[in-house]
């Protein structure tokens, strides 16, 4: 009997809207970078998302419902966001703002990239909104890459022997974490 490889989906969000923006050349990169058993989807609607209003929620735009039908699909999600005066962009808070009221980041693994170590007061911030949304954030797969600054792009940090290997590692970390939640979360809703 042949065993189907398992495919862990990943839903990747960069937080910037810039069209050479560091954080989608990360995203993009590590997309390039993982191992058959990973696929990685990047976002590339935030910045069709309306600004966040409570009394649209009942007939959301199809952009928002899109947004969430790819959460909910996702195995994990990966973030990437630049800071922009100490805290996360409008674009990628706003995006969450939309999720809050629905269940598209409860118990979901989370991992967060972050392009600059510079970067600290939007990352610490970024973490406290997915926490408050019962993410999961797995620390072993949220890692610092000192790309700013260093001149490279999406195939300069795939060719970078040492951000590369830092990738994979964080990525095979996060795969792990993963599947180790959904087979916790079996075990509990008695689908083994």
């Amino acid at each position: 009997m042949e065993r189907t490889l398992k495919i862990t989906k990943i839903l990747a969000i960069s937080g910037s809207l810039r069209a050479a923006s560091i954080n989608t050349a990360l995203l993009r990169a590590v997309a390039r970078l993982v191992a058959q058993d990973i696929s990685i989807e990047l976002f590339g609607d935030l910045g069709k998302l309306p600004l966040f209003n409570p009394d649209m929620e009942a007939a959301e735009p199809p952009v928002v419902t899109n947004f969430r039908t790819q959460l909910l699909a996702a195995d994990g999600v990966l973030i990437a966001s630049p800071e922009y005066a100490h805290g996360v962009t409008g674009a990628i808070k706003n995006a969450l703002d939309w999720m809050v009221g629905c269940e598209a980041f409860v118990d979901k693994p989370v991992a967060l990239l972050n392009a600059s170590p510079r970067a600290v007061h939007a990352q610490a911030s970024l973490k406290e909104i997915i926490t408050v949304m019962s993410a999961r954030i797995v620390e072993g797969a949220s890692i610092t890459v000192p790309i700013l600054g260093s001149n490279l792009d999406e195939a300069g940090i795939v060719s970078d022997s040492r951000i590369s290997t830092a990738l994979r590692e964080a990525l095979r970390a996060f795969q792990t974490a993963i599947v180790q939640f959904q087979s916790v979360d079996s075990s509990l809703n008695g689908t083994t």
